[in-house]
């Protein structure tokens, strides 16, 4: 089972904190997840999700490529943090 939790702006505009995915072998990679969740949501999720600002991290470390899912992991997206 793959955990995957959406943070702040990106919550608000998906309607959904999070989700449990079964984990599989086609959906092993953070692009595989991103496109299965795209592909699930639909146009509305495509447009949060593929914006070229969207932080990912696994196990709560940032991830800056296309790193591998295992099972049992933790995923979240979230947008750029601001200060002020």
């Amino acid at each position: 089972m793959i955990k995957v939790l959406f943070f702040a702006r990106v919550k608000e505009e998906l309607d959904c904190a999070c989700l449990d995915i079964a984990w599989q072998a086609d959906i092993a990679d953070l692009d595989s997840l991103q496109a299965y969740l795209c592909r699930r949501g639909g146009p509305r999720w495509q447009e949060v999700l593929n914006r070229s600002n969207m932080i990912r991290a696994i196990n709560q470390a940032v991830a800056n490529d296309n790193a591998r899912i295992d099972d049992g992991d933790e995923v979240a997206f979230f947008p750029p943090v601001t200060g002020g």
